[in-house]
Formats: structure tokens, C-alpha cells, sequence
């Protein structure tokens, strides 16, 4: 849709298989969409075929403003890659190939004169669904293929853009647990997440598992299923409750893939959170997300407009 004034802000959320990208109206009550773009990445994972094709896609995208990128306030970035300070890509396992990639210099580069600044992409979800939801202070937990997330403090991210991304999935709740891929053993990651959920079901059952599979016994009320995602609930409330102990978050939202997918999974998770909550401490109420799988980026155009343009009020 072309847009024949424009004031706002450019959102990026770049992910191991596609990106997304959307421009968003300065409307003074935070933004309302404006223009949308999502494309995948080519297979062979090559850093400057990638960051050309970026580069193709935002000027097809800013082409339809009128002054091209004149008219941003400013960009939000949502990473999944470990960045350091200066934004150069340390680890991703999406894109194994960008590590030493100086991604936000190179964004830069794409934009220039335009203020961006950037987050780790489940801090960004965090941001989003706390909005979504009414509420300053959230935890914010997204189960897929690992587990990330993030806290809300105030209506904004905990610690802030710059200061490294909360990795609740490597919060480590049980020492005698399996190994995480990250190395250690017993983080929440190596127990809750889908992949460990489904070889958890496949150890019980005593044959492979896949969602699908699990999904369907868990309906049936098989064992080896409901045992299988009990403990990744369990795991998750563990999170909960400590991150509950020290940052105090009026809810706990669970988003994610898997996070979502399985039936009742939020539910199984408030009630191990209940059931772990210190006595005499009012447990945090627990709710699925309420985003679809773009809450990376609606958090991304959340804090350029918190960073760069009108401050949006935080909920109470």
C-alpha cells in the first residue's frame, strides 16, 4: 500500500529462515501498520548474498514512501543472533556463516542517517505482548525449538537495548538434568523446549516422537505424553517462580511454537507455578500470548518508537 504522508518507523525482525519488515505511522498513541514485507533467506546461508538480498528488499520497501527513508524517526531490530556491543554477530546457529558479521555496521550502512537501534529478538516479543496485554511488568517465555524470552520493567526491556538480552532458557533449575546446548546441564532449554519434550516422550514411550504424535497423546491422555509435557511445564515454572522472586512481573506470558501448540500448555504451566510459589506469596497468573509469530517485530517498531519518537505511556 502506498502511503501518501508518512511520518513513523521502520521495524526489521530477521530470523534464521526469513525476515519481516514494516513500516509504521507516527499516530502519537504508538504505531498503527502502515506497510509490510517478509522474505525468506536463500539456503546456502552466504553472509553477503544475505545482507544483499536485505539490502534489495528495504529499498523495494522504502520505495513506496514518499522521500524514501527521509521520513523514518528511526528503526528497530530484532536479532536472534548473540551480538556484541557493537552489534557484530558472535554466534548464530540459524546462520552459522554470520559469525563475525558486523550486522547492525551494515544496517547502518543500508540506512544511513537513520537512528536504529536493536535487541535480542525474544526481549522484543517480551515488549510486544506486555503491551498486548495491559501490563508494565511481564516475563515473557517463548518455547520452540529453545526457549528465550524476556522481562518488561516499567513497560520497558530489563536490563535495556545495549546491556545483553535476559536468557531465561539458560536459567540453570536442575543440576542432574541433561545437557543444554549450550554445554552446561540442567537450564530450563535442555528441559523444556520442544526437541527435549519430544525426546523426553520418545525415552517414556520407548519409540520416536514427533509434535504431531505428541500433540495427539497428549489429547488421548497417554502417559508417556502428558508425563513428557508435564515435566517441560514444570521446568518453565521453575523460571517463572525465580525470575517471580526477583523482578516481581504481574504476569508471565508463554508464546513460541511449541509454547502454543501443545493444548493447555500455559495452563499446565500456572499450575506447577502455583504449586512452586513461596507461601504467603500470591503466585504470577500465567496466560498463553495473545501475538501471532510476528510479535518479534511489533516489539521491534514498540521500542524505536520508545527510543526515538513520542514516548509511548507505559500500561498500568
Amino acid at each position: 500500500m502506498d502511503i501518501s504522508s508518512y511520518s513513523g518507523y521502520l521495524g526489521i525482525d530477521i530470523g534464521g529462515t526469513k525476515v519481516a519488515l514494516r513500516v509504521v505511522g507516527d499516530s502519537g498513541q504508538g504505531p498503527a501498520a502502515s506497510a509490510e514485507e517478509t522474505f525468506r533467506w536463500p539456503p546456502d546461508g552466504d553472509p553477503a548474498a544475505d545482507l544483499a538480498l536485505l539490502a534489495d528488499r528495504l529499498r523495494s520497501l522504502l520505495s513506496r514512501l514518499p522521500g524514501g527513508a527521509a521520513g523514518l524517526r528511526g528503526v528497530g531490530v530484532a536479532l536472534p543472533a548473540s551480538c556484541d556491543a557493537d552489534g557484530t554477530v558472535l554466534t548464530w546457529p540459524g546462520r552459522p556463516g554470520w559469525a563475525g558479521l558486523g550486522l547492525v555496521p551494515a544496517l547502518h550502512r543500508m540506512l544511513p542517517g537513520v537512528p536504529l537501534v536493536h535487541a535480542d529478538d525474544g526481549d522484543l516479543a517480551a515488549l510486544a505482548e506486555a503491551r498486548a496485554a495491559g501490563r508494565a511488568d511481564v516475563v515473557y517465555l517463548g518455547v520452540g525449538t529453545g526457549v528465550g524470552g524476556g522481562v518488561v520493567h516499567e513497560g520497558r526491556l530489563w536490563p535495556g537495548p545495549g546491556r545483553g538480552s535476559c536468557e531465561i532458557g539458560h536459567l540453570v533449575v536442575d543440576r542432574s538434568g541433561p545437557r543444554c546446548d549450550c554445554g552446561r546441564t540442567g537450564c530450563v532449554q535442555g528441559l523444556a523446549s520442544g526437541p527435549a519434550t519430544l525426546r523426553r516422550a520418545a525415552g517414556l514411550r520407548g519409540a520416536p516422537v514427533d509434535f504431531t504424535g505428541l500433540t495427539t497423546g497428549l489429547r488421548a491422555g497417554e502417559r508417556w505424553a502428558v508425563d513428557a509435557v508435564e515435566a517441560s511445564a514444570a521446568a518453565l515454572a521453575l523460571a517463572v517462580v525465580g525470575v517471580a522472586e526477583l523482578a516481581r512481573p504481574r504476569l508471565a506470558v508463554v508464546g513460541g511454537g511449541f509454547g502454543t501448540g501443545v493444548p493447555g500448555y500455559a495452563a499446565r504451566v500456572a499450575a506447577h507455578v502455583r504449586e512452586l510459589t513461596r507461601p504467603g506469596v500470591a503466585p504470577v497468573p500465567v496466560a498463553p500470548a495473545a501475538l501471532g509469530g510476528l510479535s518479534s517485530l511489533d516489539g521491534a517498531l514498540l521500542l524505536a518508537s520508545q527510543t526515538f519518537g513520542r514516548r509511548v505511556p507505559a500500561p498500568l
